[in-house]
């Protein structure tokens, strides 16, 4: 379905939880946050959106501003921006529970800022090869994005892709060249506002998986040292694509996840409620 979040239409699905013996209470709530430019909420559609909802959670899934059916406007493509459209979505559906956000590549940076700067409406944050909004994140992401934007509009580069990494991945570059060339996304996006190097703005507890063979994965001691509620996963012989490529292994660590942490809050809930009888 399409709804209006902000100034723009938003395409979601939503999954909603399987009723499981023995559950008691509301399920927990996921939210799944896509990648850049070649993704849509269909990447999770197809890995961990049905699973999820059939283990008993309910499962929020939509495009990005400027991706799959969503609204591409001309420009407001500030990294501010899909953080405020993720947050307008969940007051567009009426969702008041705390939301376990998971962000794939770009996505992670999306959610990242969404736990940094509407801490009430987080419970937890799972990053899957991904940085948050930082200062040096929008240097190789205004790098990366520039050179995106001259190359993608060339055909000799699109039949390379092709003949390279698949016809599919070649149709999604021409749509990536399109966006960019048609739209301020790659001069805007990294443009906007950052969170401290020191990622102090992040205080929920951080899931943070990486592919072994990744560049991000250099990241780990950062959030090991900084983040006081934090787990990190490295998959062995992994590159970026970890989503796609390590769905099963990425689906049980984040099923343990959500599901540790929601009892922990339905816990934490019902001693508050105990003591307030008091």
């Amino acid at each position: 379905m399409k709804i209006r979040t902000g100034e723009i239409t938003t395409h979601v699905q939503r999954l909603p939880a399987t009723v499981r013996e023995g559950q008691q209470g509301e399920p927990p709530v996921v939210v799944f946050v896509h990648g850049l430019l070649t993704d849509s909420l269909a990447s999770y559609y197809f890995t961990l959106g049905p699973a999820f909802a059939a283990a008993g959670i309910d499962v929020i899934m939509y495009d990005l501003r400027g991706h799959g059916r969503s609204e591409r406007p001309e420009s407001g493509y500030r990294i501010e921006s899909f953080v405020d459209d993720l947050v307008a979505l969940l007051d567009a559906l009426g969702e008041r529970r705390r939301v376990h956000v998971v962000g794939n590549s770009f996505g992670g940076t999306v959610a990242a800022g969404a736990a940094a700067w509407y801490p009430e409406r987080i419970a937890t944050l799972t990053l899957i090869e991904a940085e948050p909004p930082v200062q040096r994140w929008t240097r190789h992401m205004a790098e990366g994005l520039a050179l995106a934007k001259e190359q993608l509009v060339h055909e000799e580069v699109i039949d390379w892709i092709k003949e390279n990494r698949g016809a599919q991945t070649a149709r999604l570059s021409r749509i990536a060249g399109r966006i960019l060339n048609s739209t301020t996304l790659g001069a805007e996006v990294w443009s906007g506002r950052v969170i401290d190097d020191d990622l102090s703005a992040i205080t929920c507890p951080v899931l943070a998986i990486f592919g072994e063979e990744s560049g991000l994965v250099a990241q780990v001691p950062l959030f090991e040292s900084v983040l006081e509620r934090c787990r990190t996963v490295v998959l062995p012989d992994q590159g970026h694509s970890v989503l796609v490529e390590r769905t099963k292994e990425t689906r049980d660590l984040l099923l343990d996840w959500v599901r540790e942490h929601d009892e922990a809050e339905k816990r934490a809930a019902g001693h508050e409620l105990a003591e307030a009888a008091r």
